[in-house]
């Protein structure tokens, strides 16, 4: 397989700035610093919170911009310099640990999450205390030397338990809005919209979007000869400009079974491949290459890359605020056995699902096959999951945006029925499909060894 994998040790051992990384101008006001000798790994055990000083906040903020495949070089962001990179995660109060690279996208474990580079799309996801918009400007900033073209800007996040702990303009989402309004290049550039999707008495998700897309289909019905830009590459699936299919799940899990998070910690004296194995991490993304990191003394962090799809996971173990996410931009005709063996291995007593779909990819999948609709998740002989809430909304060229809340019910008598005995033998292997060179891969179902539930 055409994919490397660079440890933290690698990746300190980089090049000074050249004079052209250090002269460009900052929007932020403050100028590149050289790169430190930090070789630690942040602990997922601490942050300086409120409440509680061992608390960590674990939900993430996420970040995804998008640029026109048809403007710049063909290499688009991966063409940024090490110190590049460097520079936008300091913007966002983190570091690059590890990274994992294959012909289609570069992945970075950070200290705080993941960075994901494709030629013409980036997404960044940082939790803890991170300033994950202060380094959307920078973002920018290099896309223009490049001369790419912005497509859309997506900028997400769960509501916080510590949210006056945040720096800002990360303490609310007024905030978060009136930096991006209030920035001198961001403002007139982006020109979004924010939207709240769930109960705001309970979990909810706070969503911005800058939605550039129409533009460039507005020119091409009317502008033929708009120069780089072709109908063909208009109707490409794998072109940008469209999103077309392009789907983003993510589940946001909270009290993991203590069986589980107990594997996350360093005093077992367990690597991450060996949690990663044990937890039975692996079986969620077969095929792929994982790059995965254990921190100290406890936390864990994974990316794994399988032709264009990346997976990630991240965990903070501990008994009081227990947390766990798992994102994948995999494409499947049905993301439901997926979720059942995600919570399967973590058995969290609620979790949050919200998914991003865009132009066909939901007329795509199979009739009710959306995790979202089913008002409960069976999982044999450990119990079932009821939604709570469920929240869509859609938003500009055909991105639409579902949210639902569950919560966890134990196994009873009455669950044990012949019915929940019938799914437990239930295995599909994975299966791959779509173009030759087995870009579309649909993880299918893996059977599971069967859980103790939580007392």
């Amino acid at each position: 397989m055409d994919c490397q994998i660079t440890n933290s040790i690698e990746i300190r051992r980089q090049r000074s700035p050249s004079p052209s990384d250090t002269t460009d101008s900052f929007s932020d006001g403050d100028s590149p610093s050289p790169v430190g000798n930090h070789t630690e790994n942040k602990s997922s055990c601490s942050d300086n919170d409120e409440g509680d000083n061992d608390f960590f906040e674990g939900p993430e903020k996420t970040l995804e911009v998008i640029f026109h495949r048809d403007y710049g070089d063909i290499e688009g962001l991966r063409k940024l310099s090490r110190w590049q990179i460097d520079t936008i995660c300091r913007k966002a109060k983190c570091t690059v640990l590890t990274k994992t690279s294959n012909k289609y996208l570069d992945a970075y474990v950070l200290s705080e999450s993941s960075l994901f580079v494709y030629s013409h799309k980036l997404v960044m996801k940082t939790c803890g205390t991170t300033t994950l918009l202060r380094c959307l400007s920078t973002i920018l900033h290099y896309a223009d030397k490049m001369r790419m073209e912005l497509l859309w800007v997506g900028y997400s996040r769960k509501n916080l338990t510590y949210p006056g702990a945040q720096l800002w303009p990360h303490s609310s989402f007024g905030d978060e809005i009136q930096y991006i309004s209030s920035h001198e290049k961001l403002q007139s550039r982006l020109n979004g919209t924010g939207h709240i999707l769930g109960p705001v008495t309970g979990d909810h998700w706070f969503l911005y979007v800058a939605d550039h897309f129409s533009k460039y289909h507005e020119d091409l019905t009317f502008h033929d000869g708009l120069p780089h830009v072709t109908r063909e590459a208009c109707n490409s699936p794998c072109n940008s400009l469209t999103a077309s299919g392009d789907k983003t799940i993510n589940l946001m899990m909270f009290d993991m079974d203590p069986e589980v998070s107990n594997l996350f910690y360093k005093s077992n004296g367990l690597s991450g491949k060996e949690m990663t194995m044990k937890s039975g991490i692996n079986s969620l993304c077969p095929g792929a290459v994982i790059d995965e990191t254990a921190f100290e003394p406890c936390g864990y962090s994974m990316n794994a890359i399988l032709h264009d799809s990346y997976s990630t996971i991240h965990i903070t173990p501990q008994k009081d605020f227990s947390y766990v996410s798992f994102e994948t931009n995999a494409h499947m005709d049905n993301y439901s056995p997926l979720v059942r063996n995600t919570l399967t291995i973590f058995r969290p007593r609620r979790f949050v699902l919200t998914m991003f779909l865009h132009g066909d990819s939901i007329s795509g999948m199979k009739q009710n096959s959306l995790p979202t609709d089913k008002a409960n998740i069976q999982l044999p002989m450990i119990g079932r999951f009821n939604r709570v809430s469920v929240t869509s909304t859609k938003l500009g060229s055909d991105l639409t945006c579902v949210m639902a809340c569950y919560t966890f019910q134990e196994c009873t008598a009455a669950l044990k029925s012949s019915s929940c005995e019938a799914t437990m033998s239930e295995k599909v292997k994975p299966t791959f499909q779509g173009n030759d060179d087995g870009s579309v891969f649909n993880f299918g179902h893996v059977k599971r060894e069967r859980g103790h539930s939580i007392c």
